[in-house]
């Protein structure tokens, strides 16, 4: 029996090795280390409630490109990323027996039930073969052990209040340093091999040149968006005033899907920011990066302090509404077919691309739980299966923050379909781009084509309900626009870019949907 120690570090969201206290820690205690990542074949499974397919294509391709930069990233640094097929509690317990030298097993900790389930298997299995667990908390920007407030029961239930407290009497930790070489792994482990897309039940998906978000997923490629939107072009310098975007990859960050992963930590952006507000320029803009950030923590903590109630279908608020599961409504919604062109072409571009904006996640949201009144956890399940970025905790608080049983104090929001396309997209480009078969429509005329006479819809080569639907439900609130569009792109005062002309939005509504969603972050 050697003598030497092996630790073997359980990754999951933590995709990284910068700022990452695992690899620190183990660096510090170990002869040799086990960098290893399951693929867990509960992650490709159906959802639980409506049986989508539950990790879709993008996210896969994501997560596929995300180990393999790791893999290269400790290579160049005297280790490699060991990975695995199968059930983390059954991996470890094999490596422990396999390897007969395992002194400890260090691992992030997550919030949700799943996760934490896993996490008691893995401890679990150390008991029994008397091997230390060693965990730590890593994914948010503020440690939870740092939050001002006696127990995670005290989390204030409105995120002012929170952001706040936090920015007040708050601390973000400074980034724990990268290590130059990593301690090699035990002498004869097989590394394995990555996982194919048909291995784990999916066909690797198409490219989109239309894409906003054409990114690759990896600790490589994050650090060097960051660079990009930060140093390289100062667009983070105007990020409050372009983050309401709908076209092209710079008008947000674009980090959450990085962050999901954790191929990027928030503690790290946080510190660039620090230090471009120092050598650049501090302003609103650069500040509302690091509000957003507070978001995702603050989705974080609302789901450690809630736990499954995340999931139910009466929220946080255990407020009952009379949900539906039309399937007919929700294919006509999933699949870009509602006859709302600004809510259909959201759906096409998640479909073909896996990404949408910040504020197409609001809409089509709102569209769902409160012009359908479906179930809004067909949404939740949906975005699940769909998103690059998806994250559970912003995920699902997003959405319940939507369904008006979340984190949100006013009653019975609503989002006019009408009004925010014109709001955003007042020219129709958007629309026009995602959904071709209204291309001859031309100005914000496009987002209500059901008002348009049969002439100027002859005209546009659009037949209602042949080439086109109908609108699978009419908001009384949208007559109110009908005649107010501009009819080309220099119109009555609207379109003016960015957030100034909806003051509304500039208050602390939690309303930059999923950010981790995206949000669109």
């Amino acid at each position: 029996m050697s003598s030497s120690r092996t630790i073997i570090c359980l990754l999951r969201n933590d995709l990284r090795l910068h700022d990452n206290e695992v690899f620190y820690w183990a660096q510090r205690n170990a002869d040799h280390i086990v960098p290893l990542y399951c693929f867990d074949p509960r992650h490709y499974v159906g959802t639980h409630c409506f049986n989508f397919p539950r990790t879709g294509p993008f996210r896969l391709r994501f997560l596929l490109e995300s180990v393999k930069d790791l893999r290269a990233t400790l290579k160049k640094r005297g280790s490699t990323l060991v990975v695995r097929h199968g059930k983390p509690e059954e991996i470890v317990s094999d490596l422990i027996k396999q390897l007969g030298t395992v002194s400890a097993v260090t691992f992030h900790e997550e919030v949700t039930s799943e996760e934490e389930r896993i996490e008691k298997k893995v401890k679990d299995v150390c008991t029994q073969s008397k091997i230390r667990v060693q965990t730590f908390w890593g994914s948010t920007l503020y440690h939870r052990d740092d939050l001002p407030f006696n127990h995670i029961g005290g989390l204030p239930d409105v995120y002012t209040q929170f952001r706040k407290a936090v920015e007040a009497q708050g601390r973000v930790r400074p980034v724990i340093p990268t290590p130059e070489q990593v301690k090699p792994v035990p002498p004869g482990l097989e590394e394995g091999a990555i996982p194919t897309y048909e291995n784990l039940g999916q066909i690797e998906p198409l490219t989109d040149p239309r894409s906003a978000f054409p990114c690759q997923g990896g600790e490589s490629e994050a650090l060097a968006r960051l660079k990009h939107y930060f140093w390289d072009t100062d667009a983070v310098a105007t990020y409050k005033e372009t983050r309401n975007g709908l076209v092209g990859v710079d008008y947000s960050t674009k980090f959450s899907p990085w962050l999901a992963l954790g191929c990027v930590s928030p503690r790290y952006i946080y510190d660039q920011i620090k230090k471009y507000e120092a050598q650049r320029t501090a302003n609103q803009s650069t500040y509302w990066v690091i509000f957003e950030l507070l978001w995702r923590d603050y989705f974080k903590f609302v789901a450690a302090k809630y736990g499954d109630r995340l999931f139910h279908l009466d929220g946080l608020q255990e407020k009952h509404v009379p949900w539906k599961t039309d399937m007919k409504l929700f294919n006509a919604w999933k699949e870009g077919r509602t006859g709302v062109p600004f809510v259909d072409a959201n759906m096409r571009e998640l479909a073909l691309t896996g990404f949408m904006s910040n504020r197409g996640r609001q809409n089509v949201a709102s569209f769902l739980t409160k012009d359908l009144g479906l179930d809004w956890r067909m949404g939740a399940e949906w975005f699940e299966y769909l998103l690059v970025d998806h994250d559970v905790c912003s995920n699902y608080g997003n959405w319940l923050y939507s369904a008006g049983i979340g984190n949100d104090p006013r009653e019975n929001r609503k989002f006019n379909m009408v009004k925010q396309g014109l709001d955003y997209d007042n020219n129709g480009d958007y629309v026009r781009q995602w959904v071709p078969e209204l291309q001859g429509i031309k100005g914000g005329d496009v987002h209500t084509p059901w008002a348009l006479s049969s002439s100027a819809l002859s005209h546009a080569q659009v037949s209602l309900n042949e080439t086109y639907p109908s609108p699978v439900v009419m908001a009384p609130e949208w007559s109110r626009h009908v005649n107010k569009k501009p009819s080309g792109a220099v119109a009555s005062g609207r379109g003016r870019k960015g957030p100034s002309h909806t003051p509304r939005q500039h208050k602390d509504r939690g309303i930059d949907f999923y950010f981790s969603k995206n949000k669109n972050f």
